[in-house]
């Protein structure tokens, strides 16, 4: 009997330190038997790993919490850089977001020309899919899969 309350003091300390290691931690660590992982990946992942996150609502905030990566985008418009191009990539802006609200609009001005973009998405199955229900509604001519940095929330 006091061999086994050895024991479970001995395995405690185990048990509960490896409850506190997160998946990081259990990813890199070897077996025998098995392969070994490795992790590249930014830092700042690592330290969010196990946090709450806070939404906020302000659109400042929004940018803050998000990441860039490489992805796709379904554009809607591109213009020229005058004044009439501007008003309409922001009406086009608009009627995109009066039909699919739950879209991300970007619009903004890339010389030598201003671009209406929707969405971020990381596979372009994704963008296919919305692009063909933009296209289906028919008020948008102009409607194609583009390459770019997109924002996901963390």
């Amino acid at each position: 009997m006091k061999h086994v309350g050895i024991v479970i003091l001995l395995l405690f300390p185990v048990t509960f330190l490896s409850a506190q290691n997160d998946i990081v931690t259990h990813l890199k660590k070897r077996k025998l038997g098995e392969g070994a992982v490795t992790l590249y990946q930014d830092s700042r992942l690592e330290r969010l790993i196990g946090k709450p996150i806070e939404i906020s609502n302000t659109v400042e905030d929004r940018e803050k919490q998000t990441m860039k990566m490489a992805g796709f985008r379904v554009q809607v418009y591109a213009g020229n850089n005058s004044r009439t191009a501007r008003n309409e990539a922001s009406a086009i802006a608009a009627k995109v977001k009066e039909q699919f609200p739950d879209l991300a609009v970007y619009t903004h001005f890339v010389n030598p020309r201003w671009l209406c973009r929707v969405g971020d998405f990381r596979s372009i199955e994704e963008a296919d899919a919305v692009m063909r229900k933009l296209k289906d509604t028919g008020m948008f001519k102009e409607v194609s899969i583009v390459r770019g940095q997109i924002n996901i929330p963390l």
